[in-house]
């Protein structure tokens, strides 16, 4: 396959050039220069044109990162079957997308990573569908033709905490200043009418974050939470018996009968009718789905194979409570995931590049894992969320 490509953008301070030549050797591609044009200032931007061959695996990875073809109208097959996609089907990244049709660039509605495009010919749009909900007919787009992608290229602002494809997660970071500067940011996506999802792992219920959560959503700082149904279990059986999993919060030891407290705190729910009814009857009268509940706060609450219950809020059906997702992170400004590898990894997957999104884990191997994704703005911080975010609040409560 032998292909004429183009770059255009910041490709040099931001690192893509280098990575597209790279990108051809290692694949054992070749390339001719024909065209560079380097910006000279800082404001300008950079154009270059190669003759590039090499596979076609090689040329999707080029794609991905912001290289285009000569413009042409984007290539589409019918969906043979619901949920079956035509051949050579074309892939999405997470960064921003614009298909070539009908004589002018359209960029990609609700795009999110590995999902598929499909056309709307008659209103002129291209909308980004995860596999499962193509139906048969559809267009779909395949190939690389008449396809542009808006890969991450560095701020011409200096540098703030979610550093430009940052990726060195390390324990032995300035946590502290982290915090204070995160704190700053989240206030500024709250004045101006921002949207933040928090996702939150069952460690925040275990050790008492749970209490700053709550203060979080008090303080408007929360405008969706995904969760599982561990969490919310046992932020309920905390309201009902001090514990969670039996532990008592306050002495850390397993109480006798303990072990059957989440089961009874699921049981008083599921006799209310669900989270909202029990809150509007009085059953449940505090914690963080409480607070979600009295201020409006949407949650998402996705099972897993493991749950007990569950509760009659949980989704147990994995890709309905995926979609369900999918309403709230189109809207996002920030994301904010503690302690949740299964709900974290998750909702990262969904999320468009340029969302600001802050891994908080103990565990390096997630924050990495999260900080990866190829996001714009990342923030990894290898910490207790649970030591964390009480001193978050603080820092919040002082810029009020």
């Amino acid at each position: 396959m032998k292909e004429t490509i183009e770059l255009t953008g910041h490709i040099i301070d931001s690192g893509i050039f280098q990575r597209v030549l790279d990108t051809i050797m290692d694949m054992r591609g070749d390339f001719e220069i024909i065209r560079l044009d380097v910006g000279k200032r800082k404001t300008e931007e950079s154009y270059a044109q190669l003759i590039v061959e090499g596979s076609r695996e090689m040329f999707d990875e080029l794609e991905r990162l912001g290289a285009t073809l000569p413009t042409a109208e984007a290539e589409t097959k019918k969906a043979p079957e619901n949920g079956v996609l035509p051949d050579n089907f074309y892939g999405t990244t997470h960064h921003p997308t614009f298909i070539y049709l009908n004589g002018k660039w359209r960029e990609v509605d609700s795009l999110e990573m590995d999902c598929i495009v499909v056309v709307d010919r008659e209103r002129k749009r291209a909308v980004c569908k995860r596999q499962g909900l193509v139906e048969k007919g559809e267009d779909v787009v395949v190939g690389l033709k008449g396809i542009k992608v808006s890969a991450p290229q560095r701020s011409r602002e200096p540098m703030d905490i979610f550093g430009f494809m940052s990726s060195g997660v390390s324990p032995e970071k300035p946590v502290n200043e982290y915090i204070i500067n995160l704190a700053e940011e989240m206030k500024r996506v709250k004045d101006a009418g921002g949207f933040i999802i928090h996702v939150v792992g069952t460690a925040m219920a275990h050790t008492g974050a749970d209490r700053a959560l709550a203060e979080l959503i008090r303080m408007g700082y929360m405008q969706a939470m995904f969760t599982g149904n561990g969490f919310a279990t046992m932020d309920i059986e905390k309201q009902f018996f001090g514990t969670t999993l039996g532990m008592d919060e306050k002495t850390g030891r397993v109480l006798k009968r303990g072990y059957k407290s989440h089961l009874v705190a699921i049981n008083e729910i599921s006799k209310a009718g669900g989270l909202k009814e029990a809150v509007g009857k009085g059953v449940l009268k505090g914690g963080v789905m409480y607070e979600c509940i009295k201020h409006g706060v949407p949650f998402v609450i996705g099972g897993s194979l493991r749950d007990d219950g569950p509760l009659p809020d949980t989704i147990t059906d994995v890709m309905e409570a995926q979609d369900e997702m999918r309403k709230y992170v189109q809207n996002a400004d920030m994301c904010i995931i503690y302690a949740s590898m299964l709900h974290g990894i998750a909702t990262g997957n969904m999320l468009p590049s340029r969302v600001k999104t802050v891994a908080i884990d103990i565990n390096p191997y997630v924050v990495t894992r999260l900080q990866d994704r190829g996001t714009t703005h990342a923030l990894g911080i290898v910490s207790d969320p649970c030591v964390l975010l009480p001193r978050l609040v603080e820092e919040l409560k002082k810029l009020e």
